[in-house]
């Protein structure tokens, strides 16, 4: 039989909550860690009192009860395990494992006993249920009832909130109170935590960023307690983890991480971890209410009576003597900046990264901490629409993921070496190339490789934008815009048949072939007269176009959001130009010795390198540079005065009579251009009563030639102006339009046709009335 046996399917219920985990049992200890939160619960051999074999619903039920009263239970056991366990424990821990049968009747009367620091009930000598009295949170008697009420799990999917006991009186002795007495023995097992006594120490106005505010924090044997304006909790030692102490990264402040589980509660909220922060140069002195022999008995002579140093040093060194839990730091990783931490965002808040030992820890908004053992692969990908940055994502064994996002690119190096060095897969996912990567992900899955697979995607995906471009750019083909080609201009508004297409022309059939070279000229002729017509057509657009423009350019609405371009400032080359500081002094002359020092450095990093050494720099040092700085403001100060008395005052003579002679010019040009710009008067060709009127149906009928072409561009005129003139004037336009169009009908049935030069003719009422209206 070997020294030892494991066991990794055992699982162990805390609160109600079963936590899976691998049970070691070794010749002088028994050690359980939980898979979940990697605590270790360890006792020696010496210390198992008894031993019991019980039967659960699925399984057996291993269960050690100690000296000191605490019971350990683990679940998960075959049948087959209960021979192989009876002869490891009787051999090495001295102990008989003993078989218990549980009842399974379905009373709710029997008989409570009191065994350590558990209650059991039983029925019929057998055993019923069980309660560790460590998991009740507060205890109450009514008459003959007695209530017990225990602590929440969240991780427990179902949780057991109280119970209640009737407790009949003892028909030997009346006089004895049942009631009274059980209510004793459970309060002096329960884990009700009752502020008794004077506390160890007290801190005052400790900063917390979780939970968030200053606390006044109290100090008991077997509790902490923190005080604040409006919540106050209550933290038993029991429920502490791990201690953290992590460095900021300015250098300046300090945090001080506490793990709890179960995590404190104020309503629906829940804080695992509580954070303290500290500035590196605050001291503090703290006088301990204990006694000599108390401190040397209880905490080994780790703690004095009365201490000071730093504050963050003294506060972890009291927790970590009542909590008797070891204060993890940060390892040997190291930033590009020499920090330990690497600044980065989770979700929407941002904190520090800070790789340890054996996991990563991440502060302060939201609090997390993993475990290397619980991860079951990295990923360094390209961050979102940003090349200066990239991605860090932390997948689980149970296939949580956790991203951080917006790393420095500068960190890629170090903090790939520390995967490396610490053997944890990488995985490597593309986004557009996902297929391609797969046996990569197979391979990190199961072997360890020493390829950069952030390296190698990058490359890949410069590869293929490179030759998407070249495709993109071979697939394109500029062609010049040719509106002739695909159709001909639009139509005048008033041209009777207007050509379609630059093909179409009008043959005349004739069966004779003699008159075929006169049609042939004529058509020449035509096609020539239609070419000049569209050229004139083109270039009447283009003049519209550009008065339009103009226009627009010219006129601005008020209220338009249309930005004024600045105008640049006139430098003067005799203005004496101001020194440079003391730093830029000492930086311009001490460049290439850095340089020369730093030869692969950049710019950037140059600029660093000499900012960093000029704050390390003593003020003696410094004052050399700023007695050359102060001299140089005062040389500047002096040539300033002297430029502003010979700068030329802005009201001299000649400079105003300037002035004035270009506000005549301006005035003068503004005059003429809204000479230019203003509108002729109107001329009313419909206003006249005997006066001849050409309608617009004669206008646009077939029967149009071209000696029409002046009568259509005098009506195209009086269409494209402005309307003109009030509410009378159009009324009276409108009255005399009505009797033009009566005299109109009238000489159309009688087949007259007035001649072009009578409706050029305007007689001199109409001018009149075109007059008062616009006025």
């Amino acid at each position: 039989m070997s020294d030892f046996q494991e066991y990794g399917d055992v699982v162990q219920e805390i609160r109600g909550a079963v936590n899976p985990g691998r049970l070691k049992l070794q010749s002088n200890s028994v050690i359980f860690k939980n898979n979940k939160t990697g605590k270790v619960e360890q006792f020696t051999g010496m210390e198992v009192n008894t031993s019991e074999w019980l039967k659960r619903a699925r399984g057996h039920c291993l269960k050690f009860r100690l000296n000191n009263g605490n019971v350990h239970r683990f679940d998960g056991f075959k049948d087959d395990d209960f021979e192989k366990l009876a002869s490891f424990i009787s051999k090495y821990y001295s102990v008989s494992l003993e078989k218990r049968d549980v009842s399974v009747k379905g009373w709710n009367w029997g008989l409570a006993k009191f065994e350590g620091n558990s209650l059991e009930f039983d029925i019929d000598n057998k055993l019923a249920f069980e309660i560790p009295l460590n998991n009740v949170s507060h205890s109450t008697t009514a008459k003959n009832e007695v209530t017990l009420e225990f602590h929440m799990n969240d991780d427990a999917a179902v949780s057991l909130t109280e119970i209640r006991f009737h407790i009949p009186n003892d028909p030997k002795d009346s006089e004895k109170d049942t009631v009274q007495e059980f209510y004793n023995q459970v309060v002096d097992k329960a884990d009700i935590i009752q502020a008794t006594g004077d506390a160890i120490c007290n801190l005052s106005e400790v900063q917390c960023l979780t939970p968030r505010g200053r606390y006044d924090i109290k100090i008991y044997g077997t509790f902490l307690q923190l005080h604040g304006k409006t919540f106050d909790y209550k933290i038993p030692y029991t429920t502490v983890l791990r201690l953290f102490l992590l460095p900021h990264k300015d250098g300046r402040q300090v945090f001080f991480v506490v793990s709890l589980d179960p995590p404190i509660k104020q309503g629906q909220t829940r804080y695992h971890f509580l954070i303290l922060l500290f500035n590196q140069e605050d001291e503090m002195t703290i006088d301990l209410s204990l006694t000599e022999e108390e401190l040397e008995t209880k905490f080994d002579g780790k703690l004095q009576k009365e201490m000071s140093g730093p504050e963050f040093e003294l506060v972890s060194r009291i927790f970590k003597s009542v909590t008797t839990r070891k204060i993890t730091v940060p390892g040997t990783f190291k930033s590009n900046s020499g920090a330990q931490a690497i600044g980065c965002s989770y979700k929407a808040a941002t904190g520090f990264l800070y790789p340890l030992e054996r996991g990563f820890i991440f502060v302060h908004k939201p609090p997390m901490h993993i475990r290397f053992d619980e991860i079951g692969n990295v990923n360094f990908a390209r961050s979102a629409g940003n090349t200066r940055s990239f991605d860090f994502d932390v997948e689980t064994k149970s296939g949580t993921t956790y991203n951080f996002v917006g790393i420095e690119k500068d960190e890629y190096g170090k903090l790939y070496d520390f995967v490396s060095q610490k053997k944890l897969s990488v995985k490597n996912i593309g986004g557009k190339s996902k297929q391609k990567y797969d046996e990569d992900i197979l391979a990190s899955d199961n072997e360890e490789t020493n390829t950069d697979h952030y390296l190698e995607r990058m490359k890949q995906e410069g590869k293929d934008r490179f030759s998407g471009d070249e495709d993109d750019d071979s697939d394109s083909s500029d062609e010049s815009f040719n509106p002739g080609e695909s159709g001909s201009e639009v139509a005048e508004e008033y041209d009777s048949n207007p050509p379609t297409t630059d093909s179409e022309t009008d043959y005349e059939y004739d069966s004779g072939g003699d008159n075929a070279s006169e049609d042939g000229e004529q058509d020449e002729e035509a096609k020539e007269k239609r070419a000049e017509k569209k050229k004139q057509q083109k270039e009447k657009k283009e003049k519209e176009k550009k008065e339009k423009k103009s226009k627009t350019a010219k006129t601005v609405k008020e209220g338009s959001t249309r930005k004024k371009k600045k105008q640049k400032k006139d430098v003067d080359p005799n203005k004496p130009k101001r020194p440079m500081t003391s730093y830029m002094m000492w930086f311009s002359t001490n460049r290439n010795d850095i340089k020369e020092k730093n030869p692969d450095a950049s710019l950037t990093d140059i600029s660093k390198k000499g900012g960093e050494l000029w704050r390390a720099m003593d003020a003696s040092e410094r004052g050399e540079w700023e007695q050359k700085f102060l001299k140089a403001k005062e040389e500047y100060n002096v040539a300033m005065e002297e430029y502003l008395k010979n700068k030329p005052e802005a009201g001299s003579g000649e400079e105003s009579g300037d002035g004035e002679d270009s506000r005549l010019s301006t005035s003068s040009s503004k005059k003429k251009k809204s000479q230019k710009s203003s509108p002729k008067k109107a001329v009313d060709t419909k206003a006249g009563a005997g006066g001849n009127y050409k309608s617009k149906e004669y206008i646009s009928s077939d029967s149009s030639s071209d000696s029409d072409a002046p009568l259509k561009k005098k009506i195209k005129k009086e269409k494209s102006k402005p309307k003109e003139g009030k509410k009378k004037g159009k009324e009276k336009g409108k009255k005399e339009q009505k009797k033009k169009e009566s005299e109109e009908e009238k000489s159309s049935s009688a087949g007259e046709l007035p001649s072009d030069e009578e409706i050029l003719a305007t007689p001199e009422s109409s001018h009149k009335g075109s007059e008062s209206g616009s006025d």
